[in-house]
């Protein structure tokens, strides 16, 4: 296969702008986690569909989810229509995980606490289950629209948020990295302009905003290419690590 050419790369980057949240995410998934080390144990949180399960092969992997959600949810908002969790191998509500105290190695919850009522809660019960020296991995919106309802309760968890609670946990080498920024977001929603359109206007008129949004796309790039910090007000979400003492 032929190496793509520098239009390519910028018409592929231009396509990317505001669609790569999920994508830049499953990347830093895949990168940190395949360095940890062989045999490793870990606990997936809020396991979900175990996608993340494909980056753990090298380790003794254990998933956890309440298993309440199938897919229609309450029919508001984003649904995901099907969501299978029949290969869950903990099925408990995540603030009361059957596991002994320092039982893994690593425990990892991506994309789970804004679909649970306390979400500090959830943290200590994973706090719980670290073992000293074990690593902690989160990630979790900042900001995102009502999805899997009616089981999405919070969207605004800071880095500040996670600094605070994991702090007081007893974790150290709290690392926190902010996937996109402001310009990214406000692309995102401009992107998605034909579906909400469709679903609670006109398809047409969302149709018609995209190519008037155009435009401001191409403004909104060349902004994002000389950020100077927007993930300061806006982000997709954050990725963070932390140490247990």
């Amino acid at each position: 296969m032929s190496e793509l050419t520098g239009a390519d790369k910028n018409a592929n980057r231009w396509i990317a702008f505001g669609r790569d949240n999920e994508s830049r995410r499953q990347a830093w998934l895949k990168k940190h986690l395949s360095r940890v080390p062989n045999g490793s144990k870990i606990l997936d949180a809020g396991a979900g569909e175990l996608r993340n399960s494909v980056y753990c092969k090298h380790l003794e992997y254990t998933s956890q989810d309440f298993c309440e959600y199938e897919g229609e949810g309450d029919g508001a908002a984003l649904q995901m229509g099907n969501w299978d969790t029949s290969n869950i191998d903990l099925v408990s509500d995540i603030t009361n995980i059957p596991a002994d105290d320092g039982s893994f190695d690593i425990v990892l919850c991506t994309e789970v606490l804004e679909h649970v009522p306390d979400s500090a809660k959830a943290v200590q019960e994973l706090s719980r289950l670290v073992r000293p020296g074990g690593q902690l991995i989160i990630t979790a919106p900042f900001a995102s629209l009502s999805h899997f309802a009616p089981y999405h309760y919070v969207s605004g968890l800071s880095r500040y948020w996670y600094e605070h609670h994991l702090t007081e946990l007893g974790f150290e080498e709290i690392t926190t990295q902010a996937n996109g920024g402001w310009f990214d977001f406000l692309a995102q929603e401009i992107w998605r302009l034909p579906w909400v359109g469709k679903s609670y206007s006109k398809r047409v008129l969302g149709w018609l905003a995209l190519l008037l949004g155009s435009p401001l796309l191409l403004c909104l790039r060349f902004m994002k290419s000389l950020d100077r910090g927007s993930h300061e007000l806006l982000t997709f979400g954050w990725f963070v690590v932390a140490r247990k003492r």
